[in-house]
C-alpha cells in the first residue's frame, strides 16, 4: 500500500533541502537577484553582513556581500558555502521548520593560509508559497570564529 503522506513528506524535505543549495549556488556566483526563487518576498534574514528584511535588501545585501568578498575583482567564487547536516521538520502541509550546518570557505587566500571564512549553525523557517516553498526566516548563527552578528 502506498503512503501519499510519507511520499509527500519526503518530496517536501527534498524540496526545502534545495533552498539552502540553491542559495548557496546563487550566492557564490553572483546571482543574488535571483533570491525571490529562495526566500518569501517579507523574508528575515540575519547573517554576518546584518539584518536584512524583505526581499529587496536581501537581494541588494548579499549582492554588496558578493563585491566585498571578492578582494581579487575575479568575478568569480570569491567564497564557497557549503551547507551539511540539514533538518527539516514539517510542521504542517505548508510550514516548516529546519537547521543546517555551513562550512564558509574564501578563496583569494594564499595557500598556506586557512581556506575557512567562518563555520555556522543556519536555523530557518520556511512557508510555502503558491505550491513552492520558501524561506522566510533565516538566522546564522557564528560558531568559528568568535564573533557577533
Amino acid at each position: 500500500m502506498v503512503d501519499n503522506k510519507r511520499i509527500n513528506a519526503l518530496i517536501d524535505r527534498e524540496e526545502i533541502r534545495a533552498l539552502r543549495l540553491l542559495y548557496s549556488r546563487l550566492l557564490d556566483s553572483d546571482q543574488a537577484e535571483r533570491m525571490g526563487e529562495v526566500f518569501t518576498e517579507d523574508a528575515e534574514v540575519k547573517v554576518t553582513v546584518g539584518s536584512m528584511k524583505g526581499l529587496a535588501e536581501i537581494k541588494e545585501s548579499l549582492k554588496n556581500a558578493y563585491r566585498t568578498f571578492d578582494t581579487k575583482k575575479r568575478a568569480h567564487f570569491p567564497f564557497v558555502h557549503a551547507v551539511t547536516n540539514h533538518e527539516i521538520t514539517l510542521i504542517d502541509e505548508n510550514k516548516a521548520s529546519g537547521s543546517c550546518y555551513l562550512l564558509d570557505f574564501v578563496t583569494d587566500r594564499d595557500q598556506s593560509q586557512h581556506p575557512f571564512l567562518l563555520l555556522g549553525h543556519y536555523v530557518d523557517q520556511y512557508i510555502r508559497v503558491n505550491g513552492e516553498w520558501r524561506i522566510s526566516h533565516s538566522e546564522l548563527d557564528v560558531v568559528w570564529p568568535e564573533q557577533s552578528l
